[in-house]
């Protein structure tokens, strides 16, 4: 068994996150030892797999669903290959970005608003702002 201070160790993740995770249901305690938190070994596991899950982009509801109450994750593949896929079209985008950004550096118009790659880019922005909707995302203030 480890306590929270030896989990916080070995998984490299702060202690005040582990307690929100059990808070959200992704990992749970078997106990306490004192006044802290006890947790099984294998939940070393399950917080390698929430890390991959967020660093891939995954919600931690959608981390939480896909790993369910018990030991052993149902990863959906289908929900893995979505996510594949929308990654592989943000990469695209994003390498299309670039390239636009460092053709404006060096282009040799005038100015950056007489460069039509820049302008080409500047209404690309605007499409993609225009189709996210007038309302800004709100950002959590909640501290994870």
């Amino acid at each position: 068994m480890l306590d929270i201070s030896e989990l916080a160790r070995q998984s490299g993740i702060a202690a005040s996150k582990i307690r929100y995770y059990e808070e959200v249901g992704l990992i749970r305690s078997v106990g306490r030892k004192g006044l802290r938190r006890v947790f099984e070994p294998e939940v070393v596991s399950r917080l390698s797999l929430i890390a991959l899950g967020q660093v891939a982009g995954f919600s931690l509801a959608e981390i939480r669903e896909m790993l369910g109450s018990d030991r052993h994750p149902d990863i959906d593949r289908e929900q893995l290959g979505a996510k594949a896929d929308f990654l592989d079209r943000r990469i695209k985008e994003l390498s299309a970005l670039r390239d636009g950004l460092r053709h404006a550096m060096n282009c040799t118009a005038p100015s950056h608003l007489e460069c039509p790659t820049f302008q080409r880019l500047m209404r690309i922005a605007l499409t993609r702002q225009a189709g996210r909707g007038s309302q800004p995302k709100k950002v959590s203030t909640r501290r994870k």
